[in-house]
């Protein structure tokens, strides 16, 4: 349905990109918390062939939720997407929608990241939002002590430095577009795909061809996390307070997660053994990276198709592939302070668990995208 009349005395919202892992979770944290008397979701995927859990599809069921297609690097597909009807002007604007996808070229992403959100942001202004949520990204410094929002910028994936442009983009334009902006660390939980979620199917993988799982440099890379749960009550939060606009957050856990840490977690979940190949070697496989990246996909996906076929994985979206990018000796190292303060309170989850990482793989294997078995 088209607009719903619900609760007035609470916002419509809109999330773009909620078919999409935090647009999702978005969605029925709002719904299920019954905090909007009417959501639109907007993706260019319909919620049908987006591979959502029954819990989410009977979210979307809603009747305050509603449905529209759109394609937001085209501005008038963007405008007609953000165009609130015959209803109430939206309350929120939850720009969730991004190129997410790895190994990519640099115009898909400026497109899919910087045109998508310049549309966005235009379309708000016009419409004078009173607050637009823009998820970014922490991929901005790498650093092995806490970055800050306001510290130096040098982004070192193509994906980071698009979001850099946006952020850019969001402060040159008028005082007439109110904004915040959100930058997380690597976020998990259920319905990801892409983030950590690759590194558990690696567990998967070297279980089921029964090796040690050996990773590029050393356990104490920095690689902060943080639970959707944890992103969707942020956006929340920070895009209902005053003193948010035209802000930059961290949304990270005080976990500080290293790439040991981890790798800790996703060898206990299989019961298997994990190695590192240290600096030396590592530094060795930097001079031709894009190579290293190769021959690892291949022995991954190779082993992942094995599995697809001996466990009758017809249709999974999970894929076990890094880009070059995520193989670099690069720090992703967050100080979550500030947004501590706005919420007044820590994050809801502390710190990536077993539980908390084979809950993911267990939603999936519940839908036959994943082999329970090897979880046994």
């Amino acid at each position: 349905m088209s607009d719903f009349a619900g609760d007035n005395s609470k916002p419509r919202v809109v999330v773009l990109g909620g078919c999409g892992f935090i647009g999702r979770n978005l969605v029925e944290y709002l719904i299920s918390n019954d905090l909007v008397s009417g959501l639109r979701v907007v993706d260019k995927t319909p919620p049908q062939l987006a591979f959502l859990n029954p819990t989410h599809t009977k979210i979307f069921e809603d009747p305050r939720v509603e449905y529209k297609s759109a394609n937001l690097i085209n501005a008038t597909s963007c405008a007609s997407a953000l165009d609130p009807g015959d209803g109430s002007p939206w309350g929120l604007v939850a720009n969730c929608a991004g190129e997410t996808r790895v190994g990519q070229t640099e115009a898909v992403y400026s497109e899919g990241i910087f045109t998508l959100s310049a549309n966005v942001a235009k379309q708000c202004a016009k419409l004078k939002v009173p607050r637009l949520v823009e998820i970014s990204s922490g991929q901005m410094y790498s650093s092995d002590k806490p970055h800050k929002e306001d510290g130096p910028v040098d982004p070192w994936t193509v994906e980071g430095k698009m979001k850099n442009k946006v952020e850019q983009e969001l402060k040159n334009m008028s005082s007439e577009l109110n904004y915040t902006i959100i930058r997380p660390g690597i976020v998990y939980g259920i319905g990801d795909r892409r983030s950590l979620t690759p590194r558990l199917l690696y567990g998967g993988i070297y279980k089921h061809i029964n090796e040690t799982m050996k990773l590029l440099w050393t356990a104490d890379l920095k690689m902060n996390t943080v639970h959707v749960r944890d992103v969707c009550r942020a956006i929340w939060a920070l895009g209902t307070k005053p003193e948010a606009n035209r802000q930059t957050y961290n949304v990270v856990d005080e976990a500080n997660s290293t790439q040991g840490s981890l790798a800790e977690i996703v060898a206990e979940i299989f019961k298997i053994n994990h190695d590192y190949y240290g600096t030396a070697i590592s530094t060795l496989a930097k001079t031709d990276i894009a190579s290293v990246a190769e021959e690892a996909n291949d022995k991954h996906l190779t082993a992942w198709a094995d599995i697809c076929r001996k466990y009758s994985l017809e249709h999974t979206p999970l894929e076990p592939s890094a880009g070059v990018e995520l193989l670099l000796n690069k720090q992703l190292c967050l100080d979550g302070s500030k947004l501590r303060d706005a919420l007044g309170s820590s994050l809801e989850v502390p710190a990536p668990t077993p539980d908390r990482l084979k809950e993911v793989l267990l939603d999936y294997a519940s839908m036959n995208l994943f082999p329970k078995e090897l979880l046994l």
